[in-house]
């Protein structure tokens, strides 16, 4: 009888529930909840940037680690068999903290190397018997598949920082960084080391190579470069490049707008970054 009772009691509190929900008008789905959210940054006079962040923090939900790992190709790695001379001069010069080691190729990965970890080399010496792998840390192989939710979660659970990942072959496919995933939620995150840090939106390499930011506005490129990209629809050269190619490019595509070549730099799945300009000679 109490059982009943219980289910009777389940029941009624479920169906005020939905018809609480259908008359409050409360958001069904994630794009519901988006314009829900979005609505109230204008009503509420929300910060933007607290905007960016929840909207970010919804989207890992539904991404998956191939959609930002960085692939093979471009994975920055140490071989077992190095000495400290061969691999010092490449981790000073990319300035990452953590790098994969691997062995006769890059699907043999065998453990992670932390660049801490070689401070006593420096602070001792380099010992006459040296082994790299005495001093690895165990790399964590995840599917190309995993949610970026569920991996942020792990990450923060077993204190990793990066992870290999693997394609359906059971190869290599690319790593991910904690850093990336956050990059997600909060945006970009830049550290000394980024190449655009400086304040100028355009650096001169030579009279026909230049590094432009992509966020530098259309009137500061047209004076610097003479050209005569309109600022209605865009107000940055990112914006104009963007166009140009259709879609989000990756590092390294390349496009000609006005007699000059824009090449992607650096780029995230949101925006680009970095662009290099050339001119062709005269």
């Amino acid at each position: 009888m109490s059982e009943d009772r219980s289910s009777n009691s389940q029941g009624q509190r479920s169906w005020l529930r939905n018809i609480m929900t259908t008359l409050t008008g409360e958001p069904k789905t994630r794009r519901e909840l988006l314009e829900f959210i979005r609505d109230a940054e204008q009503r509420l006079q929300l910060d933007a940037e607290a905007m960016n962040i929840i909207e970010g923090a919804l989207q890992i939900n539904e991404m998956q680690v191939r959609d930002i790992m960085i692939p093979r190709s471009q994975m920055v790695a140490v071989k077992d068999d190095w000495q400290p001379a061969d691999f010092l001069p490449l981790i000073i010069e990319s300035a990452h903290s953590r790098f994969p080691v691997i062995g006769e190729n890059s699907d043999e990965v065998i453990g992670i190397l932390l660049a801490k970890d070689l401070l006593p080399l420096i602070l001792k010496g380099q010992p006459e018997a040296f082994n790299l792998r005495d001093i690895l840390r165990p790399a964590t192989f995840i599917p190309e598949s995993k949610r970026l939710n569920s991996l942020l979660s792990e990450f923060r659970v077993k204190r990793n920082h990066m992870a290999i990942v693997v394609d359906e072959y059971g190869g290599v496919a690319g790593l991910v960084t904690i850093e990336d995933v956050l990059e997600q939620i909060v945006g970009d995150i830049e550290d000394e080391h980024d190449t655009d840090e400086d304040d100028m939106d355009i650096r001169v390499i030579d009279d026909h190579q230049f590094i432009v930011k992509a966020l530098t506005p259309i009137e500061d490129f047209n004076e610097n470069f003479r050209t005569h990209f309109s600022d209605e629809e865009f107000d940055t050269i990112g914006g104009i490049v963007m166009q140009r190619f259709g879609h989000l490019p990756d590092r390294n595509e390349t496009t000609m707008l006005e007699g000059l070549e824009f090449k992607v730099l650096t780029a995230d799945n949101r925006r680009i970054r970095l662009l290099q300009v050339n001119k062709p000679s005269a």
